[in-house]
């Protein structure tokens, strides 16, 4: 009987790999975590990886993305934090500071809208109570709502998107149960969502005390608004007449990237979403593009140079880049809601310690292949190198024969338990 007893060896190694992996982590001493300081970016390309996520990558600080070979450097950019991702997968393409807590300012009418809009039909109309006017705040930006006028839902929806109305919020979530059920509504939508940054204080996006959000949360907000065909109606609209009693007048998007207004360029295949700005929040945008067949979402907080056309301009940037890079990157993470991080981490072991066995057992069927060729009989090598308790199965002395395919089989097996333990070690260490 001839047997291939490097195969057998290299099965029996990459097992025994594995056997140690599998011990507990803590056993070991971990490795220091990739944390790079605020303000450094991580953008060296990276060999192609796994598909799973670390779960806790965009916690970290500074710019997070996996470039493949040939795929363009992230822009440098001035925003305290941003996120570009793939609309329709969710997959998260680069982040920097993607879960940093920032005053929203408007753009949390985004979330404002999915948790409102459903609940009237834009054809309804309502007349509107000296009382629903209350408790605007001061500078607010306003459509120009007068108590006693009767105004079409989709006028009011026009007056939140376009002019950005905090008057129309108001209006609309007295008809939505009032002010302090609808910051409950949109905190419950919020974590529905997964948008777990978020804190509702002022529905409008005002400034108010313990009012956040993230880069993150925004872009998972213009995500879910582009499922919804009335909001994506309503972010994409740049002009609109608005009524006034008899008469109406005409009101522009604030948005420049879709209008092109104040010198700003218009962007190809705009979307929407939504700007804001505030004296605490400065300058926020959430913005999406579409571009053959793809579906690019950004969300850009406070940009800190440039002046305050900056915000636009970086968004812009994001967007670019986005399209030149897809399908050059591997993904940092994701905007769809998760299960909790420990049972992703369970999973996302499994799946490495399942594909290193995976290849053990192939190259092992292929070593009785051609044992049984040179007309030997077939072993059940495959469940004794899968079980070290059992004792290990090889030859002492090699044959001489080639094993190429078997052997790059392991190879790929022992890497894969490499790169299982390394991560293993991370998670430890972040535990």
């Amino acid at each position: 009987m001839i047997v291939t007893s490097a195969v057998r060896h290299a099965a029996a190694g990459t097992a025994a790999l594995l056997f140690v992996l599998s011990a507990p982590a803590a056993t070991a001493s971990p490795a220091p975590p990739f944390s790079p300081a605020s303000g450094s970016s991580v953008d060296e390309p990276t060999p192609p990886a796994p598909r799973f996520v670390d779960p806790a990558r965009l916690d970290r600080k500074g710019t997070q993305v996996q470039r493949l070979p040939g795929a363009p450097s992230v822009p440098e950019l001035s925003a305290l934090s941003w996120v570009v991702a793939d609309a329709s997968s969710g997959e998260v393409l680069a982040a920097r500071n993607a879960h940093r807590k920032l005053p929203p300012a408007s753009t949390l009418k985004a979330l404002f809208a999915l948790t409102a809009l459903p609940h009237n039909e834009p054809s309804d109309q309502h007349t509107v109570a000296d009382s629903e006017l209350t408790g605007i705040g001061a500078g607010s930006s306003l459509v120009g709502i007068k108590e006693g006028y009767t105004y079409k839902v989709s006028d009011l929806w026009n007056g939140v998107f376009l002019s950005s109305g905090n008057d129309a919020v108001h209006v609309l979530a007295a008809m939505n149960g009032g002010w302090e059920s609808m910051s409950r509504k949109m905190q419950e939508k919020a974590r529905s969502l997964g948008a777990r940054d978020t804190h509702v204080v002022s529905p409008d996006g005002y400034d108010a005390p313990g009012q956040v959000s993230s880069a993150y949360d925004l872009a998972v907000f213009g995500r879910a608004g582009l499922q919804d065909p009335a909001f994506t109606r309503y972010c994409s609209t740049p002009y609109a007449d608005f009524p006034a009693g008899s008469w109406s007048y005409g009101i522009a998007n604030t948005n420049r990237l879709l209008t092109g207004a104040d010198g700003v360029a218009r962007y190809p295949g705009l979307l929407g979403i939504k700007n804001g700005y505030t004296t605490n929040a400065g300058n926020t945008l959430i913005s999406a593009a579409r571009r053959d067949g793809r579906t690019l979402v950004v969300s850009v907080m406070n940009p800190q140079g440039g002046g305050g056309l900056a915000v636009y301009e970086e968004a812009r940037a994001l967007l670019d880049w986005g399209f030149e890079a897809a399908g050059r990157v591997q993904p940092v993470g994701s905007l769809l809601p998760g299960r909790p991080k420990a049972e992703a981490e369970a999973e996302a072991e499994a799946e490495a310690g399942g594909r290193a066995m995976a290849a053990v057992r192939a190259a092992d069927r292929a070593d009785e292949t051609v044992s049984v060729a040179a007309g030997g009989a077939p072993r059940a090598g495959a469940e004794a190198v899968a079980a070290p308790d059992k004792g290990f199965v090889g030859e002492d002395a090699p044959s001489g024969r080639s094993a190429g395919l078997p052997l790059a089989l392991v190879g790929s097996a022992c890497a894969a338990a490499l790169a299982l333990w390394a991560w293993r070690r991370r998670a430890a260490h972040r535990a």
